[in-house]
């Protein structure tokens, strides 16, 4: 998908980022049911330093932006249902990539044992489960709506700032 709106386009773009991370994050739930992966393992490394930092810096400078910018300007034009709706969900999801990023940290400096696996793996599999419907959302509705609102003026200033700030 291609969006005119820059703010849009980089924000759908940061979607796909984040779908193909949570699938890579659901391989290795699905590959490693029954006790925790080698984490000196190339990919598995790869794996948890994404998240760790992609999971908590990077969702949070995301929800932050749509949370102080668009839904405020949703508000603004009498739409505020779904910006209340999307802030819930980010609220959900705030603690638990919290969580995931402290435990993928954990584990690629000293491993896993049972008992973090297992954690990581239920919060993981919620994470990927809650923030795939999310993603989804926004794609089909926050998106459009921005596209179809905002002026080019509003849009190129909020791109700006949103690119400085990350």
């Amino acid at each position: 998908m291609t969006f005119v709106n820059r703010i849009s386009q980089a924000l759908h773009d940061e979607h796909l980022a984040t779908i193909a991370l949570m699938e890579r994050l659901e391989q290795l739930l699905a590959a490693r049911r029954r006790g925790p992966p080698d984490v000196g393992a190339p990919e598995v490394a790869r794996l948890l330093s994404d998240l760790s930092t992609g999971v908590a810096a990077e969702v949070d400078r995301h929800f932050d932006f749509e949370e102080k910018q668009l839904f405020t300007y949703l508000d603004a034009a009498g739409d505020d249902a779904i910006g209340a709706h999307l802030a819930d969900e980010h609220a959900a999801m705030r603690p638990i990539c919290a969580q995931i990023a402290r435990l993928a940290r954990e584990a690629a400096a000293g491993g896993f044992n049972d008992r973090s696996w297992e954690t990581f793996r239920q919060l993981g599999l919620e994470l990927c489960e809650r923030m795939l419907v999310h993603v989804q959302k926004e794609e089909m509705a926050l998106l459009p709506l921005i596209e179809e609102t905002m002026d080019a003026d509003l849009a190129a200033r909020l791109y700006e700032e949103y690119t400085q700030n990350g």
